[in-house]
């Protein structure tokens, strides 16, 4: 046999081995009691979820009912039916075993404000997205409702109250984790069991990160929680019981301290610098006015745009021969740059625009550039790592991309890409172009010496008055724009850090002059931050708790003909310093079919890898949008159905 094959095998066996071992160490599901003695008829089963059961004879409340496996067991109990299933909230995670409650004649109940995630769940995917939708983080949604509708029976506002064969439920709106979602208080012998969904898990932790981030580094998600979470501590429940992890006696401790951690959280999350209050205060302290409106000098050779209320994105190095190279181009009206540069030509010798470097992938910040290049000439240019979100921006499930703006502008198509590092010299002047995230992953820094100084062309990484000393400068912290701290925002800080520049320019006009001890500040802030996601994280390696990208399927929205096939990418990531067995299968709605669904490997250790997915629509199948969840066990661990993409029939 030769060595290639030798190799095969070998990976091939290990593979096996890891994905059997880590099955195994999980086991089968059964039923638990959290306090058989003090409430025996009150029981646990957990496959994708907590799915608690309360007994009475022989007939059944459930609360939650994760992938349905529990129902071809509940006759260990004694139950021979059940009659309602009460759902926290709409995670497909919750409700994925649905379609097994078909002829059972179960009455389904839930949150009133989820009611059209359960019942009409492909409203909230789109194939072309605004920065508008609903539940979503400028055009990225941040639910994830039942790949198959859901409908329900009964509907529960907050402070609303049901009755089941004598046991009255207090139906508390606990929305945090999710945006409608809602705890049942049950005072079962003078004592309150608090069936809590996804408020909170063991340790004083947040179950995900990524469903409770609803909005541009704002903290909503975060004032939410927290004041869910001290509603239910108010009741000082004997039991809080989560839909993830185990029970908790006793948990007012520990919800009152995860109030703390969400308090700390929300200080360092939101913003570092006044964004809506004095944002036009402390935009520029620099620059000066010019012979044309609304343009600024902020050095003989660069030129921005100014104005009240007015944060478009907008940078002009102009040369001595008249030549000008432009960074960003976005949010402004076409025929306010057209007047800009006109005024340009004839107050400051501007000859012609060679190009436009783009800093990051956010529509907001090339909305004019196909304006610029048909009109101006100019060629546009970017960080090769950037260029599939801006030429294919369809293909992903990043916040703003540039279809989210609704001017008419798609994609567009870079002229010259950059490796990370590259430099190029213009008109006398020697630029780098480096990989600086922050805000965004997809994201570069552009550095040259202008006018004698070190000039630092920095997007929206970081914004504010270096003079303020209580502000520590960084701009939204979203984990849907794919922002992973490692590199994020640490890796922007540690780089200024050591390029020691002498002036920010940043996204939206701010420039930012003398940055040493604001950047310091910024650098500070990155760990902290860090630090901050670590303790409320339910997970070891916050990351997997944080970032909603680590399964991806490539492009996240197609369209396939009736009769027809088309293929999928799915990227898988491993965070963890060892190897973790996946073993993942999708979930397809009726319509859809996928071939060679399911997929079962060991993805090696801080790496990522990806498999092909096909999906084929039924020659009848009628036409309209549908959505592909993945069902995912990570070593071991079953998660249900965190991540899809969605179809869109033809």
């Amino acid at each position: 046999m030769n060595s290639s094959r030798q190799n095969f095998l070998l990976v091939h066996l290990t593979t096996l081995f890891l994905v059997a071992s880590a099955l195994m160490a999980v086991g089968a599901p059964r039923f638990t009691q959290p306090d058989a003695a003090r409430h025996p008829n009150l029981f646990t089963w957990t496959d994708t979820c907590n799915v608690h059961i309360i007994r009475d004879g022989d007939a059944a409340l459930l609360i939650d009912l994760g992938d349905g496996s529990v129902l071809d067991h509940l006759a260990e109990i004694g139950v021979k039916r059940v009659e309602w299933v009460l759902f926290t909230h709409h995670h497909r995670e919750q409700c994925q075993g649905a379609p097994k409650l078909a002829g059972r004649g179960v009455k389904l109940a839930a949150p009133d404000a989820e009611r059209a995630l359960f019942e009409n769940p492909t409203s909230f995917r789109k194939m072309n997205v605004r920065l508008g939708d609903a539940f979503t983080v400028h055009g990225s949604s941040f639910v994830r409702p039942p790949v198959e509708a859901i409908k329900l029976d009964q509907t529960f506002g907050k402070m609303d109250t049901f009755t089941w064969r004598g046991r009255e439920f207090r139906c508390l709106d606990t929305r945090g984790n999710s945006p409608g979602g809602m705890s049942y208080l049950l005072n079962d012998g003078g004592r309150w069991l608090a069936f809590s969904g996804d408020l909170m898990v063991d340790g004083a932790k947040m179950h995900t990160w990524f469903d409770t981030d609803w909005d541009y580094g704002f903290a909503a998600g975060i004032w939410a929680i927290a004041n869910s979470a001290a509603q239910v501590a108010a009741y000082d429940p004997a039991w809080l019981l989560p839909a993830h992890g185990p029970p908790l006696p006793k948990a007012k401790t520990q919800l009152e301290e995860f109030q703390q951690k969400l308090f700390k959280l929300e200080r360092l999350l939101v913003r570092g610098y006044p964004v809506t209050t004095f944002a036009g205060a402390v935009q520029d302290k620099t620059s000066t006015p010019t012979k044309v409106p609304n343009v600024w000098q902020v050095s003989p050779h660069i030129f921005k745009f100014r104005g009240p209320g007015f944060f478009p994105n907008f940078y002009l190095v102009l040369s001595d021969s008249g030549r000008g190279l432009v960074v960003d181009c976005g949010l402004l009206q076409t025929n306010v740059l057209d007047s800009a540069i006109e005024g340009l030509r004839q107050h400051y010798g501007l000859k012609a625009i060679d190009a436009m470097v783009l800093t990051h992938m956010h529509g907001d910040h090339f909305l004019q550039a196909p304006h610029l290049k048909q009109k101006w000439g100019a060629q546009l240019w970017a960080l090769e790592m950037m260029a599939p979100m801006c030429e294919r921006p369809e293909a992903f499930d990043y916040a703003a991309p540039i279809q989210a703006y609704g001017n008419g502008v798609e994609r567009i198509k870079f002229d010259r890409l950059f490796k990370p590092g590259e430099q190029f010299t213009w008109e006398g002047t020697r630029f780098t172009v480096d990989w600086m995230p922050g805000q965004t992953e997809f994201a570069l820094c552009l550095t040259g010496a202008v006018d004698g100084r070190k000039v630092a062309f920095t997007g929206d990484n970081i914004f504010g008055n270096p003079a303020d000393p209580t502000q520590n400068g960084h701009e939204a912290m979203s984990s849907r724009t794919s922002s992973v701290l490692e590199e994020g925002y640490i890796v922007a800080a540690e780089y200024l850090t050591k390029l020691k520049p002498d002036i920010l320019l940043g996204g939206h006009s701010y420039v930012m002059d003398k940055p040493a001890a604001f950047i310091e500040r910024y650098r500070k802030w990155s760990y902290e931050m860090r630090d901050a996601f670590r303790g409320l994280s339910s997970e070891p390696e916050y990351r997997w708790w944080f970032d909603p990208f680590w399964v991806r399927a490539d492009p996240h929205r197609m369209s396939v003909k009736r009769g027809e096939t088309v293929e999928v990418t799915v990227n898988v990531r491993n965070f963890e310093a060892k190897p973790v067995a996946f073993d993942i299968l999708s979930h397809a709605p009726p319509g859809l079919s996928a071939t060679s669904g399911r997929w079962a490997s060991t993805v090696p250790a801080q790496s990522r890898t990806q498999f092909t997915l096909r999906l084929a629509a039924a020659a009848d199948a009628p036409p309209g949008i549908r959505h592909v969840a993945f069902d995912i066990t990570r070593g071991g661990k079953r998660l249900g159905e965190l991540f899809d993409c969605i179809v869109e029939i033809k």
